[in-house]
């Protein structure tokens, strides 16, 4: 029986609040899993990176769920992604010492900490898991054409993750056969669970209520949610959204996130720069990240939601906005279509062109019986993701990667 487990996430802590720097979803997914196994009784250690001196060395979250360590590897400072690879080593035998005993399973989060884990695995034998998140050779195939490729480092790096973990877990069946196609990964150690959705706090509300509550005026809202770099496709829900106005020019459009990457911040700017230059002043937001649990009356608020990924191994924001009865307009691409169902909880558009996404939008902008179709479709659909079935499926591949190793 699994009774403690170690999480790692080397680059990015849940602690961050989502939405910038390196803090997306993959930060409300090692929160939420660490909660809802806590509740199951497990004991869970989540280990990251120190980057502020003022950071404690352990953090409890939530009236004891669990535990954050912060490990000191390099700098104490923020580091990109290629300059904390030089660290990984210093950060498994800094998690190795920081462990009080020994955990039943390691389980590391992106490639980084996927590399740390194995460093933890071969040391002391303990059976390691890994989710990606996202993946670099998938991400090469719909890069903007702007964009540098993944590094050679990273490449190699989810290579040797992928051959040697225990345990490697897709969100989707889509990430899964990426896994097998891109990466050649052991269909034995290949396993599925995707996240889940916390519906005590998404759940469907009055959007008039909501509105008030934000200061939004009446009129089609649309919605975008996430970091701002150019692998979200920010720059296509724009475009998009200015050929919107041309039927619907009382719309607006809300963009709730931060810069993020190394071009997170000239994306910004970009992204403004259009705007000004369009004419779009008037009709679009851009606003800070907000507390996770906040999103909630932003859901309830708008009319839809856009979702140009480039690419995209789950897409939680589509599934908890689906949660609240929003219907979600996305890229036809990654594990989105695990998580919108095309017609029945949102529309999903293949590839990025701008036109493309307006037509989607203004279908459901200019159809009430459609759009009600689908924002009940949403509530529907998104009743399938659970964090309860996430950690069912969790404790069942735990128990079936200890098994392995201590038969062999």
């Amino acid at each position: 029986m699994i009774s403690r487990v170690a999480y790692l996430s080397m680059h990015t802590s849940p602690l961050l609040q989502p939405g910038q720097g390196d803090a997306g979803g993959m930060n409300v997914y090692i929160d939420e899993l660490a909660r809802t196994m806590s509740r199951r009784g497990v004991e869970v250690d989540v280990y990251t990176r120190r980057d502020d001196s003022e950071q404690d060395d352990t953090v409890v979250v939530g009236d004891g769920a669990y535990r954050v360590h912060h490990i000191e590897a390099g700098p104490v400072r923020t580091l990109d992604t290629s300059r904390a690879a030089r660290f990984v080593r210093e950060f498994a035998e800094g998690v190795i010492d920081r462990f009080g005993g020994l955990p039943d399973i390691v389980h590391s989060h992106y490639w980084l900490s996927g590399w740390a884990g194995l460093e933890i695995k071969r040391r002391l034998g303990i059976p390691m898991a890994n989710s990606f998140h996202t993946l670099g050779r998938v991400k090469d195939l719909t890069r903007r054409h702007d964009e540098a490729p993944e590094s050679l480092l990273r490449i190699a790096a989810e290579f040797e993750v992928i051959e040697a973990a225990d345990c490697v877990v897709a969100s989707t069946p889509l990430e899964a056969e990426d896994l097998l196609s891109h990466y050649g990964a052991d269909p034995a150690r290949l396993c599925t669970s995707p996240p889940g959705v916390d519906h005590q706090v998404f759940a469907p509300g009055d959007r008039e209520e909501a509105r008030r509550r934000l200061g939004f005026e009446d009129g089609p809202l649309l919605l975008f949610v996430g970091r701002i770099q150019p692998l979200k496709g920010v720059d296509v829900a724009l475009a998009a959204f200015s050929r919107v106005l041309e039927s619907h020019a009382g719309a607006r459009l809300l963009i709730v996130g931060g810069p993020s990457g190394p071009s997170g911040r000239s994306e910004l700017d970009r992204l403004h720069a259009f705007v000004e230059d369009s004419g779009l002043a008037d009709r679009v937001r851009f606003v800070d990240p907000v507390p996770h649990a906040d999103l909630v009356d932003l859901y309830r608020a708008a009319d839809l939601l856009t979702l140009p990924s480039r690419s995209e191994s789950f897409g939680l924001v589509a599934a908890e906005a689906q949660a609240c009865g929003l219907p979600v307009v996305a890229a036809n691409v990654g594990g989105i279509p695990h998580v919108v169902s095309d017609g029945e909880s949102g529309l999903l558009v293949d590839g990025w062109d701008p036109g493309d996404h307006a037509s989607a939008m203004i279908s459901l902008l200019s159809d009430a019986a459609l759009a009600d179709r689908l924002s009940t479709g949403a509530i529907a659909w998104s009743e399938r993701f659970s964090w309860e079935a996430t950690a069912n499926r969790y404790l069942e591949l735990y128990e079936g990667a200890v098994s392995r190793v201590s038969a062999s």
